[in-house]
């Protein structure tokens, strides 16, 4: 199998969002076709309850999905349509606001650790004014694989390992993204394929992993971004923890404003005023 070579490495830098949750922006906010069809991907962890507690009051989105894993701690989720959801330990929920969720997600829980990620996957053009619609996943329901101290936990799409094929928890969307969640108990290496031309990246949020071909040493809270052709390539140290994501780009135009994603500014507009006059969400006939 061609393995695939690392291009850029990337830090996870600083940030805060809604009402002032701590986390680290893998990436997002700049340049949102970088990582076509990805957007955005953040971590959020913390002991402090200060950190998270005031969360993400209800704010609108439109034009993408949103997907929240949960690896520790209570998170509740909240919609204009009276949708409630409770992700626990483990959980995942895959929203796909197109065109048009307002929501909240709040944090039950006022000690312990808080810790997870959301990330922003890109609607096509012909997708973006479809109705909304939630995958609420409990943690027994997210398919898993585990061989020579290796586990791996497959949120979105299919491949193959250590010839075990894996098929994760939500399929059929356009991207046909790939969302695996890898833990290294013990040192080892494996070789993950990912279809030609799909952007891949790779997270380590805990521990240091060797990515690619010729290794990179990538330490944790960096971003590994790989070229387009091959299979990915990962030795992992005892511990090591990872995201690994890969989806095929959309190759269309992105306009983002904050919690718009569109096509055109036009649609960006529209947008704004359909949040303002109160019809973002409003129900079709």
């Amino acid at each position: 199998m061609t393995l695939r070579q690392v291009t850029a490495v990337m830090r996870g830098r600083p940030a805060s969002d809604g009402a002032g949750v701590k986390l680290t922006r893998v990436f997002g906010g700049v340049t949102p076709e970088q990582f076509d069809p990805f957007l955005l991907l953040d971590e959020f962890g913390s002991d402090e309850a200060s950190d998270y507690i005031a969360g993400f009051p209800s704010h609108p989105h439109r034009g993408f999905e949103t997907v929240t894993y949960m690896l520790e701690g209570r998170m509740l989720h909240e919609d204009h349509l009276g949708n409630q959801g409770l992700l626990k330990d483990g959980d995942v929920q895959w929203m796909t606001a197109a065109r048009g969720i307002i929501h909240s997600e709040m944090p039950q829980q006022t000690a312990g650790r808080m810790r997870g990620f959301q990330l922003w996957v890109n609607l096509p053009a012909s997708e973006k004014m479809k109705d909304p619609a939630y995958q609420d996943i409990p943690a027994n329901d997210i398919p898993e694989i585990s061989f020579d101290g290796v586990r791996v936990k497959a949120i979105a799409g299919e491949t193959q390992i250590d010839d075990q094929s894996i098929t994760g928890a939500v399929s059929g969307i356009t991207t046909q993204p790939l969302y695996l969640d890898v833990h290294f108990t013990a040192a080892n290496q494996l070789d993950i394929p990912v279809p030609e031309g799909h952007t891949t990246l790779v997270y380590v949020y805990q521990g240091s992993a060797n990515i690619g071909d010729p290794a990179h040493k990538i330490d944790r809270s960096h971003l590994a971004v790989l070229n387009a052709q091959g299979g990915v390539r990962i030795t992992g140290e005892a511990q090591t923890r990872l995201i690994l994501l890969a989806g095929k780009p959309l190759n269309e135009p992105i306009v983002q404003h904050g919690p718009f994603v569109m096509n055109s500014r036009q649609e960006i507009e529209q947008a704004i005023q359909d949040y303002r006059d109160g019809s973002l969400v409003a129900v079709r006939d």
